[in-house]
Formats: structure tokens, sequence, C-alpha cells
């Protein structure tokens, strides 16, 4: 045999076992066992409870006071079904959506840039007027510079997932808009709640657990929007100093209601707002538009406009929204018809007539949110349902969007609401809850039959 290679007979030999071993049987291993995989989307968590709620509505004879659909304008008026109705369900404060002017802005802005900037502001989508806005919210807020989100929810869960991670440590307020907890679980940061506006358990977390962290924010409201409250805004700033850690304020209630100009907490409490390390709002609620916005220092801004996904990955506020609402916040800002004082007024007399027909208010403290607490999620929705029927518009808020004891009615009070609207609007809802108290027992049975 030649080196390195195979003599002939020995070549025969290696083919002839070769060809053997490919005609014996191959042995197939058995198919495996058939599985089972949840692809329905009634299989999600929650479903079937939702399943059941739908089904004991109906038991009861109870429609949905959800996804009413308005059918104009809503303003302190509005129109369901056909019927017009005083409205407390939409958080148009200053009455400035349609106004005239926010109106004619939009459309201007429509004629001029259309309907879409088409793009993320980073890469094609930059326009002059949201540069305008950003301009003017700073100043609106006293600080160095704004960046507008095209989402307020987005703002939140962007801002705060951007610029905390796994070694800080995020406090919030145990009432918190739910966008805080989502973009503080997407930032893998630790997180703990303090309860609602007890500032001394959160100087005690505080004193307990700073030094173990890199960083430490703490957020807050400035107006609850479940339970109308406000924040104790010089204590925060003095504990936030103290403990060497960032203050967020999250102003979408209090823009336009708080303070003699309605410029917020900070001007409410005689703060400086730069001792406020970021101010966070929407455009959805005084400034008649949608979106959202972080205001603070410069670096702040600059870093969230070059790193935050929800405003890098998203396109840019289309031009109708952004020049209503910088429209919006001029007419703000100028306040010559007295509108942020209209409020003021409207709000302390909806809570005094409220609280002197017995309702129970809660912890509101008239500043255009006054909840009437009702205790059950059942009744909250019967209430809701049969002051529709009467000419008034209040949403329920229930489980679980606040514990089963906490359900209410949520009451959103303007500038445009009217004496005479206010007082027959509690008037209304006074008879009708002490007709429930009344009907209570056969409302129990009736819930207890139906789960």
């Amino acid at each position: 045999m030649t080196k390195g290679r195979l003599s002939d007979a020995a070549l025969r030999s290696l083919i002839s076992e070769v060809r053997g071993k490919a005609a014996a049987p191959v042995e197939v291993p058995a198919a495996p066992e058939a599985r089972s995989y949840d692809t329905a989307f009634e299989t999600l968590p929650g479903y079937e409870t939702l399943r059941m709620q739908r089904a004991a509505a109906d038991l009861l004879g109870v429609a949905s006071p959800f996804f009413r659909t308005h059918e104009q304008r809503a303003g302190a008026v509005s129109r369901i079904a056909g019927q017009e109705v005083i409205n407390f369900a939409s958080y148009d404060y200053l009455g400035l959506n349609g106004h005239p002017a926010v109106a004619a802005a939009a459309k201007a802005a429509v004629d001029e840039f259309g309907t879409s900037v088409s793009a993320s502001r980073l890469v094609a989508g930059g326009r002059p007027f949201h540069a305008a806005l950003e301009r003017r919210l700073a100043e609106v807020h006293g600080v160095e510079d704004a960046v507008a989100f095209v989402s307020g929810h987005a703002t939140n869960v962007s801002a705060i997932g951007q610029i905390t991670g796994p070694a800080d440590l995020i406090l919030h307020d145990a009432l918190i808009h739910s966008s805080v907890i989502t973009g503080a679980q997407l930032s893998g940061a630790q997180r703990r709640a303090f309860p609602h506006n007890d500032l001394d358990t959160l100087e005690a977390i505080l004193a307990a657990e700073r030094d173990r962290w890199q960083r430490v924010l703490i957020v807050v409201e400035s107006l609850y929007s479940m339970d109308g409250d406000t924040v104790d805004l010089p204590r925060l700033v003095a504990l936030k100093q103290r403990f060497g850690a960032w203050l967020m304020v999250d102003e979408a209630h209090g823009l336009g209601v708080l303070g003699p100009t309605g410029r917020g907490i900070a001007e409410a409490a005689g703060v400086d707002p730069r001792q406020v390390d970021i101010w966070m709002g929407t455009m959805s609620k005084t400034l008649a538009s949608c979106g959202g916005y972080i205001a603070g220092p410069g670096a702040l801004v600059e870093y969230l406009k070059l790193t935050a996904s929800g405003f890098v990955y998203s396109v840019g506020m289309p031009a109708p929204a952004t020049m209503a609402a910088l429209t919006a916040l001029e007419l703000l800002m100028a306040d010559t018809d007295g509108r942020v004082a209209r409020l003021r007024a409207n709000s302390r007399h909806f809570l005094e007539r409220a609280q002197a027909a017995g309702l129970d208010t809660g912890l509101a403290q008239g500043h255009a949110i006054v909840p009437i607490i009702l205790g059950d999620s059942l009744q909250a929705v019967l209430l809701s349902n049969r002051l529709l029927e009467r000419g008034v518009n209040v949403s329920p808020i229930v489980h679980p969007a606040v514990p089963e004891k906490s359900a209410r009615l949520r009451c959103f009070v303007t500038s445009e609401h009217t004496p005479d609207q206010i007082d027959r609007a509690v008037a209304i809802i006074a008879e009708e809850r002490e007709t429930l108290r009344r009907e209570a027992p056969t409302v129990a049975r009736l819930k207890s039959l139906a789960s």
C-alpha cells in the first residue's frame, strides 16, 4: 500500500461496509406528544374576571358607565346619546378646548405644516413650533429648558426609565400615577412607595436607605388626580436637599389650577421652581391638546432629547396639537378674562355645596377635582348611570383603579361651569346618593347573587 493511500482490497472492503450500513433500516424516533399552548386572548390574566364582571352587570341590568360617546365638544356641557348634560368628566380646566384663538392656531398650523411631522424629531421631524412651545414651557416653570413628548404617559415612562437604573432608588407617593410606576419598573431601579402625603415616613426611608444607593429620585404629584389634594412642596424641597436626592413633581393637574396665576404648585407654595429638579406636565388638561413635557436644567433636557426612547423613537408632536398647546399656554400666561380666578371660585363653590349636602368629598381641597366617596364599586356605577339619566355626566372610579372601599365619583370642575350648574348637579348627586342608601340592602343582595 502506497503511503497515504488504501490498497484496492482495503478500499473494496470499506465500500462494502458503508453500503451495508446504508442498507440497514434507520430507526426513526417517535414523534413527541402534541402539546397544548395558550394562544387564545381569553387566557390572558384577568380576562375571566372581566367576563364575570360583565355577566354580573348584565344580570343586574347595570349598563356600563365607560366609553360614553360625547357627540360634541365636551366642555361644561356636552351631549351624550342625544341628551344635553352638565359635564363633570373632562379636565378642560380653563375651558380652552375650542377657544377661538386655540382653534384658529390649530387650523392655521394644518394649512402650513400638515397634520404630521412624519418623523422623529431627532432625524427629520423638528419644526419651529416645537422649540417655541418648549421655550414657553420653560418660562412658565421658571427653569432653563423643556422637552415635549408626543404622549403624556410616555413622558413619565421614558424619562424615569432613562435617568435611573439598578444602582438607584425611586421613592414615590402611594397614589402616584401608573405611568410613574411603569417608568420605575422599566428603569430596573429599586422602587418603594410611601403612604399618601406621609412625608414623615418618606424622611425615615431616606434616613435609613440613602447611603445604599447611587441616586435617589422622589416622585410626587402637585395635585392628586383621584383625591384633589396637594403636596407639601417646601418640606419636600428641604428633604431632597438634606438627603441629596432628585425631586420630580408631576404637574399634570396642577398647571392652570394651582397658584394665583395658574403657574402651579411652586407659585402656590412660594417656592423657587429651580429647587425642583424635574417638572413633568401634560398638554391634555389645561393646555387643550395632547402630549407631555419635562422641564428643568438644560443638561437634563439635552440628555433626554438624545437618549429617552419615548422621544428618540417616537414621531414629533403634530403641528395642530403643538400650536393648540402653545396658544393655550399663551392664554394662560395672559389670563385676560380671569379664567384662573373663576376656576378657583367654582372649585370652592362645588366643594362647599357638596360638603353641605352631606357628601363625602374625601381629601379634596377645592382645586378643580372633587371626589364623591361611595365605598362600593357597584354603587359608584349605579349612581353614575342614574345621574346621566338626570342630565349630569360624572365618571365612576372603581376597583382596581382605587381600593374597593374607596370607589367614588370623580368630578372635574372648570372655569366655565356656572354656579347654577354646580348647584343643580350637587343637588341631584345628593338626592340620588340618598336613594341608593335606602336601596343598599337590595343592591347588596343582588350583588351577592351575581357573584
